[in-house]
């Protein structure tokens, strides 16, 4: 809750600051790196988090994969290095100098680093510490962020060096962490021969079915992106990375919890266990998904509201692609979790094939969304790129329901059934709340004090909702009662 207050005034200050152009420059930039560090990674960062969470004193593990990471840096700034000393990057990034180009692709291994560290520190059952780690790392960054604001000094390149200070310190932060749970990097780093060979062989064996649908997924992610920036430019791009920002903040509060369940799957299936697996499926997912789901659609219901808070008046044109992508994150909980049960249970030559498919079936629909009319598509840039996200999302994630449902006994037309019901039931109640409080002429003047209400009036609704039909949020009456009474006992503790 911390983190996703910090989120909203950090999201609310950088597209104000910087300005639609210059936003949609800096999302362009880190997307297309963000793209080739997940396909140069080729999911051995997922296989390094399975691993490592049932090996946790095999430091030679540890030591292979920091070597692995190093590789992959070198080869991403050997590609930034070839780019520039030809004229590809002029095709590459439109319209982008080749200093901010450079800047993206040291963003993106940091990026990365900060990533396999935490998912280190979550191995290692140090969530609670890693997460306080983030939170002092965003009240830091929120600190320097408004202090660039104030002082008319947030630009591009300040940006940059903003993120890179946040997430320098918070790596520092997960290093101190994991060095005081007593595995420490100051041990020998040296692998012999036999282990480097075994640990090439093992990394080999888990990720190379995911080459091909990493090499597809490094051209979809890329294609997206460029065809948006060639044929509508930095404006649109701005207001798409706008609307996936605020996406992002729906899903900040279910992805911290994210982890755990993952590192708990992994080791179920460690164990032959497929009915702890199941249990897992059936007690968290639907649960996680109607919490991301609760904050989605309030925000789809107020996509004006939010698009003025957080961006302003210069960002009004992109209200209806913040709610169209508001609704991204609610299946993105499903795609995380889903493909964490595909990655435990080695089924990545599934995993891969369901993502191949659905890539490849994608690309001539984003083209056709973008690309102007005297080229036969519809020329809707921003909103159309967000239609299809969502769309496809929604059916890739749901492919790959059908076949956990079957891999742990489950029922997959319940939960499809779930995910229908409870977007709809929130989606209505949300509705009614931002209907009720928009007929209040005292509020007409008053965009914040409308939006803080509604959302008081959202909430009441929906754990009336929860009180009476439990099922919509993937809870049981038993869990409530559950809930209850730890609350009192949590008020008597505090009273006594």
């Amino acid at each position: 809750m911390v983190g996703l207050i910090i989120y909203v005034v950090t999201s609310a200050v950088i597209p104000r600051g910087l300005g639609p152009k210059a936003y949609g420059d800096f999302n362009f930039l880190t997307s297309f790196f963000v793209t080739i560090t997940a396909f140069l990674d080729m999911g051995t960062s997922v296989a390094f988090y399975t691993k490592i969470a049932n090996r946790q004193k095999e430091f030679s593990l540890v030591a292979f994969y920091l070597y692995f990471s190093g590789l992959i840096s070198l080869l991403m700034f050997v590609v930034v290095f070839i780019t520039a000393v030809t004229t590809l990057h002029l095709t590459l990034w439109p319209d982008q100098g080749i200093l901010y180009v450079s800047l993206a692709a040291l963003w993106a291994m940091m990026t990365w680093y900060a990533q396999v560290l935490n998912q280190m520190g979550d191995a290692y059952g140090l969530t609670v510490r890693t997460e306080m780690a983030r939170i002092s790392q965003r009240v830091l960054g929120l600190a320097i962020i408004i202090t660039l604001f104030l002082l008319d000094r947030l630009n591009l390149l300040n940006l940059f060096f903003y993120h890179y200070v946040i997430l320098l310190c918070l790596s520092l932060s997960f290093v101190w962490i994991i060095e005081k749970q007593g595995v420490s990097f100051r041990q020998s780093w040296r692998l012999s021969r036999k282990q480097l060979k075994s640990y090439v062989h093992e990394f080999y064996t888990y990720s190379h079915p995911l080459f091909t649908y990493s090499l597809i997924g490094l051209f979809i992610g890329i294609f997206d992106r460029w065809v948006l920036q060639f044929f509508s430019g930095s404006v649109q791009q701005g207001f798409f990375s706008l609307s996936y920002q605020i996406g992002a903040g729906c899903f900040l509060f279910t992805s911290a919890m994210t982890p755990l369940i993952m590192r708990e799957f992994s080791i179920a299936f460690g164990d032959k266990d497929l009915s702890r697996m199941a249990s897992l499926f059936r007690r968290y997912i639907p649960l996680l998904y109607s919490i991301t789901a609760y904050f989605a659609c309030f925000v789809a219901m107020q996509a004006g509201k939010v698009t003025h808070i957080f961006g302003g008046a210069q960002f009004h044109e992109a209200t209806i692609v913040v709610a169209i992508m508001s609704f991204f994150p609610i299946h993105q909980t499903y795609g995380q979790l889903s493909g964490s049960i595909f990655f435990a249970a080695d089924q990545t030559r599934l995993y891969r094939n369901i993502g191949i498919i659905f890539m490849l079936a994608s690309l001539p629909v984003t083209f056709f969304l973008i690309a102007p009319v005297q080229m036969m598509g519809l020329g809707t840039g921003a909103t159309g790129l967000a239609v299809k996200l969502v769309l496809f999302q929604f059916i890739t994630v749901n492919v790959m329901l059908y076949f956990n449902a079957k891999l742990l006994h489950l029922n997959f037309l319940r939960y499809f059934g779930h995910q229908i019901v409870s977007v709809a039931a929130l989606a209505g109640i949300a509705f009614i709340s931002v209907t009720l409080l928009n007929h209040v002429s005292l509020l007409e003047s008053r965009a914040i004090a409308s939006f803080i209400l509604s959302g008081i009036l959202y909430t009441i609704l929906v754990v009336c909702l929860i009180l009476l039909f439990p099922p919509i949020f993937g809870i049981t009456r038993a869990d409530i009662f559950s809930l209850e009474r730890k609350m009192i006992s949590i008020i008597r503790l505090g009273a006594g």
